[in-house]
């Protein structure tokens, strides 16, 4: 296995890891998502599939494409977590009190483990893009 597709590889298991953890907080836990995660879901869930064509396909150039995507989700994410910390109300439309879950190992809400998970795809898609441009 390529050190690219190493790359890629990782970056598509964060990709599903975030999607079936938030498919898990509102199928499983019951959890309504408010406008901010619904926005996360949209960018989040086709990195899935977007990076997970790239590694079998070993194509480090889908960094044109995830990094768009993740640097948006990182900017709402991150606007998420700050709302969160900094005010009652989370949302663009309003109170969204089921992301003030806290994860119990780690102590992170559900914008801030967005915001993880965005961050390691971006790291993750650049990695594998530098790889290939060093050759």
């Amino acid at each position: 296995m390529s050190e690219t597709t190493v790359w890629l590889s990782a970056a598509t298991l964060v990709a599903t890891v975030a999607t079936a953890g938030s498919l898990w907080f509102s199928l499983g836990l019951g959890l309504t998502p408010c406008d901010l995660c619904w926005y996360q879901r949209i960018l989040m869930y086709p990195l899935v599939v977007v990076l997970g064509v790239a590694t079998v396909e070993r194509r480090a150039a889908v960094s044109r494409t995830a990094l768009p995507l993740a640097g948006l989700g990182v900017v709402f994410s991150a606007y998420h977590s700050y709302l969160q910390a900094t005010t009652a109300q989370c949302s663009l439309g309003g109170p969204c009190a089921s992301v003030q879950w806290q994860s119990p190992v780690v102590g992170l809400t559900i914008p801030n483990l967005a915001l993880v998970a965005f961050v390691a795809i971006a790291a993750l898609s650049v990695g594998a893009w530098l790889r290939v441009e060093r050759r």
